[in-house]
């Protein structure tokens, strides 16, 4: 699943209309296979039952058994995570998701569904750019969400066979230095031209050490900046376990990232500038469109008011930045924001 549609998927959850009936959110980590899940459902499907009575258990038995068929039935081999949203009534609403990354065991009933694991997942899988080179071969990838969702390098075949034919072991032997670096010049060059057309803002290189050292030194500034880590990889590694290995290295970058948002965040209220600390203050900037970025730590206290707030930032086009753990965040209730403007009032 690419990024653009995990957000569509987002959207139309937060604009779902509130009815009589509950909707579950069931959130599934799926790394140990379905029985760790079918227990976690059961467990708190027990729990559930005895809070409701009448036309409300019914609801959520209808709701729970169209959650649990597709559990059994339609989970993908390669899935880590799942998310399903389920609703019963004449409002009826059903939609199954499945990750090639791992997601929390979560299991909720309320009115409206709960998407602070789909907003998170969104903020530190971002889209990068993968390119993995060895002396045989080469290949420029883009991964969503920790899956590859395109092969780049097939937008310019004529490359693509240039690459089949020259970058071989005997292409290495027998050419000179001066060719193997104008392969590398014409690697480059794609990449920079795919990255920008694509608006992509990270890249990761893997494979042969010697290879992506090469072209490390090749890549212009513009493309350094982009630049996440290299990863070592062989020849003969599966792509999955190839791009197993970039998310790391990706998620440590995106964490680094987040906690320059943070800096940010504490410089502008030691200027008194554009920034908000608190829930309250949140929620109040928020409500007005203020808000640019909403800075929120996965350790916040108050599990429902994390929800309220991501919600109101997605309806109002906010981005959202989650961060593992912030001292500064949780000495005010585990959130802050980054204004675009301030209130005039």
């Amino acid at each position: 699943m690419e990024i653009k549609n995990l957000q569509k998927h987002i959207r139309t959850l937060v604009t779902l209309e509130e009815t009589n009936e509950p909707v579950i959110s069931c959130y599934l980590n799926l790394e140990q296979g379905l029985a760790p899940c079918r227990s976690f459902i059961t467990g708190r499907a027990g729990v559930i039952r005895k809070l409701l009575f009448g036309e409300g258990l019914r609801g959520f038995e209808e709701a729970l058994s169209r959650v649990e068929t597709y559990i059994e039935t339609e989970a993908l081999p390669g899935a880590k995570g799942m998310a399903i949203f389920a609703r019963s009534g004449e409002a009826a609403f059903f939609l199954p998701l499945q990750f090639r990354v791992p997601l929390p065991n979560w299991f909720a009933v309320t009115a409206l569904p709960n998407i602070y694991h789909l907003v998170e997942l969104k903020d530190n899988y971002h889209r990068y750019v993968l390119l993995i080179a060895t002396e045989e071969s080469t290949r420029i990838l883009e991964v969503n969400l920790g899956e590859v969702t395109e092969q780049l390098w097939t937008q310019r075949p004529e490359l693509r066979q240039r690459v089949g034919r020259e970058w071989t072991k005997e292409h290495y032997q027998s050419h000179t230095r001066e060719q193997t670096n104008r392969l590398i010049k014409e690697v480059v060059s794609l990449l920079g031209q795919l990255i920008s057309a694509g608006g992509h803002t990270h890249l990761i290189l893997a494979g042969n050490p010697s290879v992506t050292a090469r072209i490390r030194k090749a890549l212009p500034k513009s493309l350094a900046m982009k630049l996440v880590d290299t990863v070592v990889s062989g020849k003969r590694d599966d792509i999955s376990e190839v791009v197993a290995a970039t998310l790391s290295v990706f998620i440590e970058q995106e964490e680094r990232e987040s906690l320059a948002v943070v800096d940010q965040l504490q410089q502008e209220l030691y200027t008194n500038g554009l920034a908000v600390i608190g829930p309250e203050e949140c929620f109040a900037a928020l409500q007005q469109g203020q808000v640019d970025v909403l800075v929120i730590s996965k350790q916040m206290p108050n599990v429902g008011v994390k929800e309220e707030l991501v919600r109101l930032a997605e309806r109002t086009g906010c981005q959202v930045e989650v961060v593992n753990y912030s001292e500064v965040l949780m000495a005010f209730d585990g959130v802050g924001g980054l204004l675009r403007y301030r209130s005039l009032a």
